[in-house]
């Protein structure tokens, strides 16, 4: 006869996103709405006189905004491939974050949602559900 009892915490299934992932790829995505409605602002401020400038500019965050866009996709759908490129994502938004930081809300803001981005990328549970931490063994705990 043995008795089994009941296990004190849920386990989790093989797909459940944890909980920093789905934050950080949410994050993300956040970051490169932001930067398709930045292409699309400067899309409809091009005057003649900076016509090459204006374009290149919006095409530029066009690119780069859905960059972020999947990236921040694949994260949520637990690739592994899209970690790295949102790492550097969040380390250029503080630089940028640097160099605006006469515009302190804008700066703080950066700040804010690259450290919770990277604090989500960087959790043990992201790094495990992404294959590049070993699975915790239960009988550690």
């Amino acid at each position: 006869m043995t008795s089994q009892v009941p296990p004190t915490e849920p386990a989790p299934t093989s797909g459940a996103r944890p909980a920093p992932l789905v934050v950080a790829a949410s994050l993300a995505g956040v970051e490169g709405a932001a930067l398709l409605l930045l292409a699309a602002l400067e899309a409809a401020s091009i005057e003649s006189e900076r016509l090459s400038l204006g374009l290149s500019t919006a095409i530029f965050f066009l690119l780069v905004g859905a960059a972020v866009l999947a990236c921040a996709s694949g994260l949520f759908r637990m690739a592994s491939w899209s970690r790295g490129p949102l790492l550097l994502t969040q380390l250029i938004a503080l630089g940028l974050a640097w160099n605006v930081q006469d515009l302190p809300l804008l700066a703080v803001a950066l700040v804010l949602v690259a450290l919770v981005t990277l604090a989500g990328m960087l959790h043990p549970d992201t790094m495990r559900a992404l294959g590049a931490l070993p699975e915790a063994d239960p009988r550690e705990r």
